[in-house]
């Protein structure tokens, strides 16, 4: 999926301004080079003018700022590098590991969005690149599990 749309639904499905994109963004980094007309940028219409593409790097940091506003930070712990390329799957174990989403939660996620899967499918979603079973997390698949997500995350307010 394009970063820029990712960024577009986690921001419609958390209710973000464009403020509290830059101040989660900062999460990750607090020099991290990004500003409020940056985002604005980003959430336009790839047809409008202004319209800016979103970098791995910006996506990256994002995600990670949103681990750390939702489960806070472990200053025991060295910091995690920042993901050089963002793939599907890295966008939805970044998510699975901020709203804490067990594989039922998965589950019920995906199924609210019309897109049942069985377990072995969504584990080998989350296996090492490298490993025998693992699986690409396809751009249908992504965007039916934020629109699940979206909807679980509405409801509950």
């Amino acid at each position: 999926m394009i970063n820029n749309d990712v960024l577009r639904a986690i921001r419609y499905m958390l209710d973000l301004s464009d403020a509290k994109v830059v101040e989660i963004t900062h999460l990750a980094d607090a020099n991290f080079p990004i500003t409020k007309e940056d985002v604005q940028a980003f959430l336009k219409k790839d047809e409008e003018p202004g319209y800016a593409e979103c970098s791995n790097a910006v996506l990256a940091h994002f995600l990670d700022g949103l681990v750390y506003l939702r489960r806070g930070r472990d200053e025991s712990l060295p910091p995690r590098p920042v993901e050089k390329r963002v793939t599907n799957n890295v966008v939805l174990k970044k998510l699975r590991v901020a709203f804490e989403l067990k594989d039922v939660d998965m589950h019920q996620v995906l199924e609210a969005a019309g897109l049942p899967i069985s377990k072995p499918e969504l584990s080998a979603l989350f296996r090492q690149p490298g490993h025998k079973n693992f699986r690409l997390c396809g751009d249908q698949l992504l965007r039916n599990f934020l629109k699940g997500l979206t909807l679980r995350l509405r409801d509950n307010r």
